[in-house]
This record gives C-alpha cells, structure tokens and sequence, in this order.
C-alpha cells in the first residue's frame, strides 16, 4: 500500500504525488475518473488517452476499409 496526501489550492487544483504517478504510470493527457459511491468512499481510475490514429486500426469491422477515408468523414 502506498500513502500520501495532497494539498488543493485556491483553484481547486492539486497534484497527484510522485509516488502514485510512478507505480500507475500516469503522465501528461491521462484521464482520471472519479468515481463517488452511494456511501460517500471516492474511487480514483487512471486511463490513457487514445486518439482517433491509435483506435483506428484496432477495430476489426469484418471488411476492409479505407482508414483515410474513414478520418475524412469524421471533420466532414
């Protein structure tokens, strides 16, 4: 198990310590989900950010497509 407490600031900001950023992994553009459960305990989840590049391949749709096009018709 692994402690530590932080601070929030006048802006409601705080820092995730070096501890728990090193043993999870978590770097710049991770997403931290907050969970609030019906008994009040918070649950923090860490997950990458994934862009549309990273997923694109990784979707298998039984056919062949065309991953250019595809990008097109999401800014159209």
């Amino acid at each position: 198990m692994i402690y530590a407490d932080t601070k929030i600031y006048k802006n409601n900001q705080t820092a995730i310590p070096s501890k728990i950023r090193k043993e999870c992994n978590i770097g710049p553009d991770d997403i931290i989900e907050w969970i609030l459960d019906d008994d009040g305990k918070v649950t923090l989840n860490f997950r990458k950010k994934v862009s549309f590049k990273e997923m694109r391949g990784s979707i298998d749709l039984g056919y062949k497509t065309n991953s250019v096009e595809l990008e097109k018709e999401l800014y159209e």
